[in-house]
């Protein structure tokens, strides 16, 4: 039986005490939904779609090397938008990260959801599934 572990690292925003980072099963490594926060300050990176999709991807990218993978090991994506109208401003940014940390070629596979945040400055949270060698 493959045993699970947490994934940390400080290169991304510490989680809340109710849940990890990321989790190891195996090659499996599911990252927890990352909002826009700079972990090196604790602050939002502004209220902006595309600055925070930025962050969150870096945010995710470093977790995902935390557990021994790249961003290229990445199967899927779930993204979740403040409001319908930041959908272009997060695509436009996602393409500026995804791609140029893909090189298989491969994209990962996306939702994208409109939710409500409890929390204002939220413009967007992702969350990532990846399988990793070894």
């Amino acid at each position: 039986m493959t045993l699970k572990h947490r994934v940390e690292t400080t290169l991304a925003p510490a989680p809340l005490p109710q849940f990890s980072q990321g989790v190891r099963k195996g090659p499996l490594l599911q990252v927890a939904g990352q909002v826009g926060v700079d972990p090196a300050t604790g602050e939002y990176v502004g209220d902006d779609v595309g600055s925070q999709t930025l962050q969150v991807l870096k945010n995710i990218n470093a977790i995902i090397e935390a557990g021994g993978g790249t961003f290229d090991d990445v199967i899927s994506l779930r993204v979740y938008l403040r409001d319908s109208g930041d959908f272009a401003a997060m695509n436009t940014a996602y393409d500026a990260f995804v791609p140029a940390h893909t090189p298989s070629g491969v994209l990962p596979a996306r939702t994208t959801v409109v939710v409500g945040f409890a929390v204002p400055q939220i413009a967007v949270e992702i969350d990532a599934f990846a399988a990793l060698a070894g």
